[in-house]
């Protein structure tokens, strides 16, 4: 089995590193709170007191960090001790333009780099699920593409765009991030309506919310905006649910409530309100 280091052992660094030792992997870990890498003895996992101990005679070096800034600190730091064939694989949501100024920098100083961000928590970690994106050299994907599967369920290489992982990290997270921020509102429209929380929640599993992404994403994508629900009577719905939350704080609607009547004050009142997206795919 292979020899591997772990720079970053917050909760998903930590639980890859439970899961690599629990394959067979000798790992070693570093982070800069000691106690956590610590923790990990149990597992066998030594600890490293610098990122150079820590990546010294590993053949894969894998970062879990928390943005660019820290990600370059720690590899300037790693550096000393990087064996000349590693390969630096970092599983940090980063931003893409510096992902890939990152990437060429590397490239250059001979550094081998893939970034691979994931969208798993710690228990997809410790039993190898969810989704692994990668973009870079197809070569360098593929000497290590057998091991990112066994850390994961799927893996996703896009390509040698090597800024296309952050990116599609980004994407995947504004939907996260912005559907349990659509959650929240409703919540909050539930409570200022007295009906309970889990009522409100067994409403979604009633929508097809798949076939709308299907249906309604593909046509936004072409600039298809022909009327099904028209951006002004959409208003008006919003207007009701802001009205009917009361005082209690919404997240998203708002912003939708803003964005719609700029678009309004265009004059786009018969457009289906999926216009929402007219600026973002616009042709020029």
């Amino acid at each position: 089995m292979a020899r591997i280091a772990f720079l970053g052992t917050g909760l998903l660094g930590s639980a890859f590193a439970e899961a690599a030792a629990k394959r067979g992997d000798t790992v070693t870990a570093w982070n800069r709170s000691p106690d956590k890498v610590r923790a990990l003895a149990p597992f066998g996992i030594a600890s490293a007191a610098t990122p150079a101990e820590a990546v010294r005679d590993a053949s894969r070096v894998h970062l879990v960090l928390k943005d660019d800034a820290v990600v370059e600190s720690v590899i300037a730091a790693a550096r000393p001790g990087l064996s000349p064939d590693a390969i630096l694989i970092d599983h940090t949501t980063t931003h893409p333009k510096q992902t890939a100024q990152r990437v060429e920098r590397l490239q250059a100083q001979g550094i081998r780099y893939l970034h691979c961000p994931v969208f798993m928590g710690p228990p997809a970690a410790r039993n190898a699920q969810g989704l692994m994106l990668a973009a870079g050299p197809r070569a360098l994907f593929d000497s290590v593409q057998a091991d990112l599967g066994g850390m994961t369920g799927r893996v996703e290489y896009l390509g040698e765009r090597v800024d296309l992982a952050a990116v599609n990290k980004l994407l995947g997270n504004a939907v996260i991030i912005g559907l349990c921020a659509v959650i929240a509102d409703i919540l909050s429209l539930a409570k200022a309506s007295g009906v309970a929380a889990e009522d409100a929640i067994k409403l979604l599993g009633s929508l097809d919310l798949n076939a709308m992404v299907a249906r309604r994403g593909t046509t936004m994508a072409k600039g298809d905006f022909s009327p099904s629900f028209e951006l002004a009577m959409a208003r008006k719905d919003v207007r009701l649910m802001l009205e009917s939350a009361g005082n209690l704080p919404l997240a998203v609607l708002p912003g939708i409530a803003s964005r719609m009547d700029q678009l309004l004050a265009a004059g786009l009142a018969a457009e289906d309100f999926s216009v929402l997206a007219i600026d973002a795919v616009r042709r020029s």
